[in-house]
């Protein structure tokens, strides 16, 4: 066996699952049926039943008031979602993962890479290494922790058709990996439209309990790109924003279910008000810090400069 695999596969050997699963309920006298009703609907965790809104479980073909109540109350006996204490909570933080760029200078501007449990979003226009940062993660990520990776496997959803496989090769040879098995630990899927996109997130939630715990990262290159094309003009922009907010909130949910590092990218538009004259052309994006880091593009993925 080689490194790589190996390596991906120690999260499903450790059994410290930091996820309680969903088949759990039936000691609480939730039926088997219901159950698998929910995981239909991408719910596939005790959180995740916690994390969903009783509105929402009603819309679950098969479901009724009753049902839900009881199945909401079973979860909140399961959780530990309520109050804990701020031991409880450091605790829970160092299980927090980190996983490197492969740039150092890239790296020390994030604070020690990307973070599981957390969304990570990088944007920028066209050819400015987004989707090769996105490539270089996933060989990073199935390095050991002391190389900078999470010993986990990756999964990849395209909305733009630009993964290719013959970069995650060059990419592993940098790093003295496999290339068979690096391609072998990532899981990749196309997505065709919006709806398909986030089909394939709830379909990514069953997979990472089937799979327990070996998954670490899961990129998504690039999160808007099918929304512009299913949603134009600005009578569809209120329609957009919130299926948008839907999938980002799905994404945070996961995150937290799994402890994962949820990796997106973005593209970027120019502002057509900053030509006028009451519009400022230096404004910056609101919230987070900026930074600068130095890094190039090789035929081994992001790498300092």
């Amino acid at each position: 066996m080689s490194d790589t695999e190996s390596n991906a596969g120690a999260g499903a050997e450790t059994g410290d699952l930091f996820y309680d699963p969903i088949d759990q309920l039936q000691s609480h006298g939730i039926n088997a049926q219901d159950i698998t009703k929910l995981r239909a609907a991408g719910i596939t965790t005790i959180l995740g039943v916690v994390q969903t809104t009783r509105r929402n479980l009603l819309k679950i073909k098969g479901l009724s008031e009753v049902k839900v109540d009881k199945i909401k109350d079973a979860a909140n006996k399961l959780s530990s979602a309520g109050f804990i204490t701020g031991q409880e909570c450091m605790v829970r933080r160092e299980k927090v993962l980190n996983i490197s760029t492969g740039s150092r200078a890239f790296d020390a501007m994030l604070g020690a890479g990307i973070q599981s449990q957390s969304i990570t979003e990088v944007y920028g226009e066209y050819r400015t290494g987004k989707t090769q940062l996105c490539h270089t993660m996933c060989v990073v990520c199935q390095l050991p922790p002391d190389m900078g990776g999470a010993s986990g496997k990756v999964a990849y959803i395209d909305t733009e058709g630009t993964f290719r496989p013959d970069r995650i090769r060059a990419i592993a040879e940098r790093f003295n990996v496999d290339p068979e098995a690096a391609l072998e630990n990532i899981a990749v899927a196309r997505a065709f439209n919006s709806e398909h996109q986030m089909e394939l997130i709830q379909l990514l939630a069953a997979k990472m309990v089937d799979e327990e715990g070996v998954y670490r990262l899961l990129i998504i290159d690039s999160i808007l790109a099918l929304f512009r094309t299913d949603y134009s003009g600005r009578g569809e922009l209120s329609e957009r924003q919130q299926k948008l907010n839907q999938m980002m909130a799905r994404l945070q949910r996961i995150s937290e279910e799994f402890n994962i590092a949820v990796f997106i990218t973005n593209q970027v538009q120019a502002d057509p008000g900053a030509a006028l004259a009451f519009a400022a052309a230096d404004k910056k994006p609101i919230g987070g810090h900026e930074g600068e880091a130095t890094y190039s593009l090789g035929l081994g993925g992001i790498e300092d400069a």
